[in-house]
């Protein structure tokens, strides 16, 4: 039994929609995420992890290293380590995409905000 402490939650509210964690064990975590219409996330990058994102609902713009691609239903795209990326919801529909990580650490609190619409970047 591991004495560390994990304070990230399962289910979590954001101002651009929701994430639930479905699934983590070493070195990765499973995501479900809901960007509401017309929201984005921050543009960020991780220091120690990994994403693979694989959208199952809309169409998302992802920006990944100051380049627009556009992801649609049944797509996926990869995020190195270090990149620089943010996904958005252009559509009029809920975007639903599923996130996995991979890492020597997946806490929420490995996140550098460049831009963010919330008012959250350093």
């Amino acid at each position: 039994m591991s004495a560390q402490v994990d304070n990230s939650p399962k289910f979590d509210r954001r101002p651009w929609g929701t994430f639930t964690v479905l699934d983590e064990g070493d070195n990765f975590k499973v995501k479900r995420i809901e960007v509401l219409p017309g929201k984005r996330l921050s543009y960020q990058k991780h220091a120690q992890r990994a994403e693979h994102w694989v959208v199952v609902r809309g169409t998302a713009k992802v920006t990944l290293d100051d380049s627009d691609i556009e992801v649609k239903a049944g797509e996926a795209i990869d995020i190195a380590i270090g990149s620089a990326h943010r996904v958005e919801n252009p559509g009029e529909e809920l975007l639903v995409f599923i996130e996995v990580q991979r890492g020597s650490y997946l806490g929420e609190d490995d996140i550098v905000r460049l831009q963010d619409d919330f008012g959250r970047a350093v």
